[in-house]
């Protein structure tokens, strides 16, 4: 009997150490501002992240795996201010602790930490996207007149040959409408079936000899496509009418 409770001992003992160990390894080291710390939501939300993934989060001042602060993933607000969690150190329980704090669970957490009956902190701000400004460097006075001696022969460009232009061929105001106008009017040359019959000085000098040009060729120059590309710009889209439903 001696040995055996020896042994139990000894077993219990290892046990011990083990867990020890475990929960040394599954131990997350989080630095936070202070205006977090004395707000109490550290307290709030860091047992429900270790009950849902039994990592314990001590918090720090220094010697940190994850940071609190105003850098790195935005993870929550308060005013005007938002704050993010940076990792500081390679670690897996950061990974894991950042990835709940910006799911929907994490961030229903945080949103339910209240003072007062008061919610404190609020979803992180979401950037606005900057729109990069399009200037265009053509004009669009020389861009009708090059529309009309380069393109008016097919297309009809605007009200001065309204009545001409070929009837298969989309209108300018018509191209005006698509998505992705400009980009159609800057390579115009390349798509069909322009290729078989546009010459650009400097681009494209002249047809192959096997492969000659099935009409009058057309010649415009790249300062003439920015100035057709502004003229383009100024008019009204044409109003295509909305989508045929099917029943």
């Amino acid at each position: 009997m001696g040995f055996v409770r020896f042994l139990a001992l000894v077993l219990l003992s290892l046990t011990c150490v083990a867990s020890g160990v475990l929960a040394q390894d599954k131990t997350l080291r989080l630095a936070a501002p202070a205006e977090i710390i004395d707000s109490g939501l550290l307290e709030f939300m860091l047992p429900r992240f270790a009950l849902k993934h039994g990592v314990r989060v001590v918090v720090v001042d220094a010697d940190a795996d994850a940071r609190l602060g105003r850098d790195g993933v935005p993870v929550f607000s308060k005013g005007d201010a938002g704050y993010g969690l940076s990792l500081v150190q390679d670690s897996a329980h950061g990974e894991t602790f950042r990835a709940w704090l910006i799911s929907e669970i994490g961030l229903r957490t945080v949103l339910s930490f209240k003072t007062d009956g008061e919610a404190v902190f609020a979803a992180p701000a979401v950037a606005e996207a900057e729109v990069e400004e399009v200037v265009l460097s053509g004009d669009a006075k020389r861009g009708q007149t090059a529309s009309l001696r380069a393109c008016g022969r097919c297309h009809v460009i605007g009200d001065i040959n309204r009545m001409q232009g070929i009837g298969s061929t989309p209108s300018f105001a018509v191209l005006r409408s698509l998505e992705g106008w400009q980009e159609r009017f800057e390579i115009f040359y390349v798509l069909n079936p322009h290729p078989a019959f546009t010459i650009i000085p400097e681009v494209i000098e002249e047809f192959d000899e096997t492969l000659p040009s099935p009409i009058a060729p057309v010649s415009v120059t790249l300062e003439e496509i920015e100035d057709i590309v502004a003229y383009v710009a100024s008019m009204d889209p044409a109003d295509l009418g909305a989508l045929i439903e099917h029943q």
